[in-house]
């Protein structure tokens, strides 16, 4: 159902000249897809470049600046090829009116440069010039032609982003190719707004992206580029507006919460709810209550209490006669879930069942069973919830953790197994403002910004990996006296590539040191193996477990005060922030010891210095937002994140707003994009791969 007029764009990306199987892999290497089968031409024209090399500079040889790239023309005098049997360059004289400039080749097979720069022929030279004893040579000039010829040498050159085996060159050959596939777009965009923000048409835009005349227009506030960044802003709130629609089209069930079961949970609980919890809760419930269908997101910094929230949440679906179900993105995690729940939900009496992809057999058959009757009220699980297989009595609400780990048509697929039900979704990773804006746009906002009562701050240093020594003593004592530890690694296992510490290494090392008290829990393990490393660490029967960033969400374990993250510095501070709260959940005092090793970055520097001096999770995740982008905050390119490749959260913060208010007021006007406006915008929704929302649209 594309628009024909897109054809050319979406055509294979080795439908371009030059383009075989062996340079293809390294395009979607270079594009970040999978292989060159999922490589289109569209992916090449949003390939931005990030600088450029400008060769205007011709100031005549003898003015020509060290280190500086220089164009020159001049007549070539003599060629000097190097002794036989020697190390010795080649080397081709040439002079300008200003003075004489050597021509500098290593490792010269044949003749060509005989070919190239022919005797008293006069040529044109670019690169970078050197002076040595008041000489000036040029290594490998970047380009050569005869002066006839000067015209096809590229004054200014964009530079793109490259990996390994793809020269610059053939990079820019393919995306000149690319260019005139670029149709005369339907513009989109009211004349208003064009007219006030100084927007050019795409196709203007998109030439103008890889034609950069100076650093102006590399730099985010360019015309071209805000342009192009508001088009992507559009095109993800316009989807995440049609989604909304299309969820809230049929119309929620009234969830009337009696308190029948919430009052004694409420009761038994050894904490009083924070603030901010009851807030929430206040929300989800008044959310439910309505005719309305909720979509709710539970925005909680670590250790904020959003699993009582879900609790209270899920308790009101029951009390209202249904079902609530609560997915994880992980096995360890859905686990979890589920020990803490049945216990918190016990003075209740509520039946609740885990449901994993490892829950096999007569176990999975029955479970299934209590589902489809009704009997069990609770189901925590995995991706296993929204299996073909599993048949629900009345579901009424949908709850979804870590809700980044999972793309928007996973919670449509869990929506679909009850008539309408409710969803709130969860997030322990504190997300700034316009990030919120750009992946949950389709949802109201809920957040926990209080630590239950009783919660001490964690203590957090900063430590050379030149004293891992000391540490690995400290540890000693520390498990001496009963205490629990984690120790984070960032690889699971020893690379050639890599001369970062492996959980693998660590583990063997400290395993020599402290015998059976340690243990090790990595992705690749299975989640059986997973979970009785983690069921020993809980239990005690292991006091210090290494691990990679399998444990970064959700883990708990309230006695553990410990926590060494080793080579901080190659962590995000989310990150950092997420694993530092696997400590701190009980009432004793915790510590997190960031290993890093020197030197330094300025950027690796900053993250740490903010760690150290705070807590506030929304502070730091605003402060990761500023230091790394928006590409690696919430985990790169998964599915469910923004992915921009042009717009910029930090950049373009102002465009998005717009856009936000013009998705919703497009929306309200022309609900299914039928007006010729709303065929435009089909056909931006297509350019920016959100193929999901025009299904909706399909499907009424």
């Amino acid at each position: 159902m594309r628009p024909a007029l897109l054809d050319p764009l979406f055509a294979p990306l080795n439908s371009l000249p030059g383009i075989g199987p062996k340079a293809g892999e390294l395009y979607a290497r270079l594009l970040g897809l999978e292989s060159i089968d999922d490589c289109r031409v569209i992916d090449l024209v949003f390939h931005a470049p990030h600088s450029l090399i400008d060769r205007r500079h011709q100031p005549g040889i003898a003015r020509a600046p060290q280190g500086v790239i220089v164009t020159i023309t001049g007549r070539v005098d003599r060629h000097q090829p190097p002794p036989p049997r020697t190390s010795q360059p080649y080397r081709v004289f040439l002079h300008d009116d200003t003075g004489e400039l050597a021509l500098t080749f290593f490792r010269v097979k044949g003749n060509w440069l005989e070919k190239a720069l022919p005797v008293d022929e006069t040529v044109t030279v670019s690169g970078k010039v050197d002076w040595f004893n008041g000489r000036p040579s040029m290594v490998h000039p970047d380009y050569m032609v005869r002066a006839s010829e000067a015209e096809n040498l590229p004054l200014v050159e964009p530079v793109y982003p490259l990996t390994a085996g793809l020269s610059a060159r053939i990079l820019r050959k393919a995306v000149e190719a690319a260019l005139p596939r670029i149709p005369d777009f339907p513009e989109w965009i009211e004349e208003a707004l064009m007219l006030k923000q100084g927007f050019h048409s795409v196709r203007d835009c998109f030439v103008a992206l890889h034609d950069p005349r100076d650093g102006t227009d590399l730099d985010p506030q360019a015309p071209a580029r805000r342009r192009l960044a508001y088009d992507e802003f559009l095109a993800g709130q316009l989807s995440l507006s049609l989604v909304r629609q299309r969820l809230r089209k049929v119309a929620g069930i009234p969830v009337h919460a009696t308190g029948k079961l919430s009052r004694p949970v409420l009761t038994a609980l050894p904490f009083s709810l924070t603030g901010s919890q009851t807030v929430a809760i206040d929300e989800v419930l008044k959310d439910m209550a309505g005719t309305e269908r909720m979509l709710r997101l539970l925005q909680g910094d670590v250790g904020s209490g959003k699993t009582a929230v879900a609790l209270m949440s899920m308790l009101a679906a029951v009390e209202a006669g249904g079902q609530a179900v609560l997915m994880a993105p992980t096995e360890i995690l859905a686990r979890q879930h589920f020990a803490t729940l049945s216990k918190m939900a016990a003075p209740a009496g509520v039946t609740i069942d885990v449901l994993t992809g490892r829950t096999k057999g007569r176990e999975r058959d029955a479970i299934l069973e209590r589902i489809a009757s009704g009997e069990t009220q609770i189901v925590i699980g995995t991706h296993a919830l929204f299996q073909d297989t599993v048949v629900y009595n009345n579901l009424l609400l949908a709850v979804v953790d870590e809700q980044h780990r999972f793309g928007v048509h996973q919670r449509l697929r869990l929506t679909a197994k009850g008539i309408s039900p409710h969803m709130l979704v969860m997030t322990a990773t504190p997300i700034p403002r316009t990030l919120v804006l750009a992946a949950f746009g389709d949802m109201d906002v809920s957040k926990l910004t209080e630590k239950p009562a009783g919660r001490k701050p964690i203590q957090t240093v900063t430590v050379s990996t030149e004293r891992t020594g000391e540490i690995v003593e400290r540890l000693r004592t520390a498990l001496a006296e009963g205490k629990k530890a984690y120790w984070i690694c960032p690889l699971v296992e020893e690379s050639e590539a890599s001369d970062l510490m492996s959980a693998d290494e660590r583990f063997q090392s400290l395993d020599k040191q402290f015998g059976p008290n340690v243990g090790l829990v990595h992705g690749r393990m299975n989640g059986a193996e997973k979970d009785a490393v983690m069921l020993a660490f809980k239990n005690s029967d292991i006091r210090l477990l290494v691990a990679t960033t399998v444990v970064e969400v959700g883990v708990d374990v309230p006695d553990a005060t410990i926590m060494v993250i080793e080579h901080a510095e190659r962590f995000g501070l989310a990150q950092l922030h997420q694993l530092r709260g696997r400590v701190g959940r009980g009432d004793e005092a915790s510590t997190c010891i960031l290993l890093y090793k020197g030197p330094l970055s300025e950027n690796g520097r900053a993250r740490l210095s903010i760690l150290r001096d705070t807590e506030d999770g929304f502070l730091i995740a605003e402060e990761d937002l500023k230091l790394r982008g928006e590409g690696e905050l919430l985990g790169t390119r998964q599915s469910g994140t923004p992915g921009f490749r042009i717009a910029s959260l930090e950049a373009h913060g102002d465009l998005l707003e717009i856009a936000r208010k013009d998705a919703a007021y497009i929306i309200e006007r022309d609900p299914d994009l039928t007006t010729a406006r709303g065929e435009a915008l089909r056909t931006l929704l297509y350019l920016h791969r959100r193929d999901e929302a025009i299904r909706f649209l399909r499907a009424g």
